[in-house]
């Protein structure tokens, strides 16, 4: 509706005037598109052609402000394809829908495929899908012809940020299992964006670090990516700020307080970008 987009052009409008860079993520699926009693994740294969369509009309309504779109997040777990099964087979039919309107409205968008969640889930897991073999089945689906970039997730948990990768390991580096798979499918040209990586500190969670290793650890997996990857265009920690605590370890992945008071690794981070 027009609230909505009326609240999209004061983000994007925001974000012109302090010079950052918007990565929209389009996913959730409003009341009045989707079956009563279910979840906002929730979008089935008949709405996909409408989804395309919102998701081409806000290409063409942000063209030249909005450069980057990612089609749904974390699409290898139930709980984010509406708490049903997932298989990559059914978002790759959602991209082959939203890719050409998206290109059509607005040729300049850079459609941003993926996000999935790193998981050592099992065959056959009501949960979830393991990301790379999500990924795997993404490209043998016909996955590389509807998008432009792989977004990804790298979480650093317990490990530091050099720790090898290795399939049953969740760390860091396992982009370079992604990476892997997408030279093993003739994708190499094409980039990836972490959209989302970190380390936690919450002092009780079991996959969180001391404060000193978060912030050693980002700041060498930022120094790691830029020697190592040249495949990769950006990496976005997660997160900057929550508007309310939810009085768990997620707050621990903030830079900022909900009432932007700066964290010791928001400070490190501005002394190692010198801004």
């Amino acid at each position: 509706g027009s609230v909505a987009w009326e609240h999209m052009d004061q983000v994007v409008g925001h974000a012109e005037a302090n010079g950052l860079t918007i990565i929209a993520r389009l996913g959730y699926t409003p009341d009045w598109a989707r079956p009563a009693d279910t979840p906002m994740t929730y979008l089935d294969a008949t709405a996909y052609d409408d989804f395309a369509a919102f998701a081409a009309a806000f290409a063409a309504r942000y063209r030249g402000r909005v450069q980057y779109l990612i089609v749904g997040n974390e699409p290898n777990l139930s709980f984010e394809w509406g708490y049903r099964t997932t298989t990559p087979q059914d978002y790759v039919e959602l991209l082959r829908a939203v890719y050409p309107a998206v290109k059509a409205a607005n040729p300049d968008m850079i459609v941003l495929a993926g996000a999935l969640a790193p998981n050592l889930e099992p065959d056959g897991s009501p949960w979830a899908v393991n990301d790379l073999t999500y990924l795997r089945g993404m490209y043998a689906a016909g996955a590389a012809d509807f998008f432009d970039g792989l977004a990804a997730h790298a979480y650093g948990l317990t490990f530091p940020a050099d720790a090898a990768p290795a399939p049953d390991v969740l760390n860091f580096r396992r982009i370079e299992l992604l990476r892997e798979i997408m030279v093993e499918y003739d994708d190499e040209a094409t980039p990836v964006y972490i959209t989302e990586t970190g380390w936690n500190d919450h002092p009780r969670w079991t996959m969180a670090v001391r404060p000193a290793q978060r912030i050693q650890y980002t700041l060498d997996a930022l120094d790691y990516a830029a020697a190592n990857w040249p495949y990769v265009r950006l990496m976005a920690l997660w997160a900057f700020r929550y508007p309310a605590p939810t009085r768990s370890y997620p707050d621990y992945f903030t830079l900022v307080t909900p009432e932007f008071v700066a964290k010791p690794l928001y400070d490190a981070l501005q002394t190692y970008t010198g801004n």
